[in-house]
């Protein structure tokens, strides 16, 4: 399964949020529609939690690398 790109899965939210605020979708659409967007979210916090954590630890190795010097 390929990956997920951060910018695919915000695109997909706002059609999802597009179509639910459309009220032209029904309560069985609705429920899958919810669970997607439930889903990318998550999966866009996990993208975010691990940027920030990547960014983290390259300005700390960048902190500890000039107090070396």
């Amino acid at each position: 399964m390929a990956e997920v790109k951060y910018s695919k899965a915000i695109e997909r939210l706002d059609e999802i949020i597009g179509k639910i605020e459309s009220d032209d979708i029904d309560v069985d659409e609705l429920s899958l529609r919810v669970k997607e967007a439930v889903n990318l979210v998550k999966l866009c916090k996990a993208k975010i939690d691990k940027a920030e954590m990547e960014v983290k630890q390259v300005v700390d190795d960048f902190s500890k690398a000039e107090f070396l010097k």
